[in-house]
């Protein structure tokens, strides 16, 4: 079972829903609801009715036939009852006009701060998903045109501001990209222990990704370190069989003879060899100036063909 699957089979798990907000949920089920064999809307005469899979509204009802109103200038739901234990039937009524129609975001409704969570769980229900915390972070929930998804956002946008949409194929989705937006929703919605999974995964991701990025940084100075040396040693071993060690100073002929030596200490350890010592950058240093040598008999041999004989000390 994928971790979306998982939420939601926590958020339809949920028990002892205040009346006020299974009407939120409701409402939020009967605009994001498509049909499908979870259930969908229809028309029979004037009414609309909205038929939805009992599993998935299993803690909007404490008992088999329940009726609410919400208040004389929003809507009217009632007739809410258990057909052959399977789906549950809702019909909804606009009080002003008698008018089958479904509003969601205004007014009494979704006045309180537990039914705007409510009316989220039931859209995320029907319309929405939530990858799973081991790959790239994304949940949307998916609305069926402009309208619908800015009033969703404006809801979304009351407890996660880093809620975004975006047009897809003819629809709109809202999403959240943040990690800890994802947990803040799971949260918003009731998914408490999908939250603490999702939240844990992402501390153990973080981690990896860290101590990946600490090894990936150690292995590229490694391996910077290892040319470095290995250049070095190639323009040591070129002075020594061109010229001779001779040919460079005395402090430089020390410091390419520990070298040769000691092809795979760092500079540092290197440096404590000396006597006197020698820091990093003052081996480096000289270290830098016997490559230039190298360089400067190198391009003399391209430019003749032969070494000028020079007993003189390089460096």
């Amino acid at each position: 079972m994928s971790f979306s699957s998982n939420v939601k089979k926590e958020l339809r798990g949920l028990t002892d829903i205040p009346k006020h907000c299974a009407i939120a949920q409701l409402s939020a089920m009967a605009a994001f609801l498509a049909d499908t064999d979870a259930g969908g809307l229809y028309f029979h005469g004037d009414e609309m009715q909205l038929e939805v899979v009992k599993e998935l509204v299993r803690g909007c009802f404490k008992t088999g036939e329940d009726a609410f109103v919400t208040g004389e200038d929003e809507l009217f739901i009632a007739d809410a009852k258990l057909r052959d234990d399977i789906h549950m039937a809702i019909r909804w009524k606009d009080t002003r006009t008698g008018e089958s129609r479904h509003r969601f975001s205004s007014g009494v409704l979704l006045k309180n701060e537990c039914c705007r969570k409510a009316f989220l769980r039931g859209a995320f229900l029907c319309g929405g998903s939530v990858n799973d915390p081991h790959g790239a972070y994304h949940l949307e929930i998916i609305c069926k045109n402009e309208e619908e998804a800015e009033e969703l956002l404006k809801i979304m946008r009351g407890f996660l501001p880093e809620a975004k949409s975006t047009p897809r194929k003819g629809k709109v989705i809202c999403y959240i990209k943040e990690a800890e937006g994802i947990t803040d929703m799971l949260n918003v919605m009731g998914a408490v222990v999908s939250q603490m999974e999702f939240f844990n995964t992402m501390i153990l991701k973080d981690v990896r990704n860290d101590l990946n990025r600490k090894v990936n940084c150690e292995t590229a100075n490694l391996k910077k370190t290892v040319s470095a040396a290995v250049k070095q040693i190639r323009d040591i071993e070129f002075i020594r069989d061109t010229k001779g060690l001779s040919f460079l100073k005395e402090n430089l002929q020390e410091m390419a003879a520990l070298r040769l030596e000691n092809p795979d200490m760092s500079l540092k350890d290197l440096g404590e060899l000396l006597d006197p010592s020698l820091g990093r950058s003052g081996v480096n240093h000289r270290l830098k100036a016997i490559s230039e040598v190298a360089e400067s008999l190198r391009k003399q041999a391209d430019n003749t063909g032969v070494f000028y004989e020079d007993n003189s000390r390089s460096g």
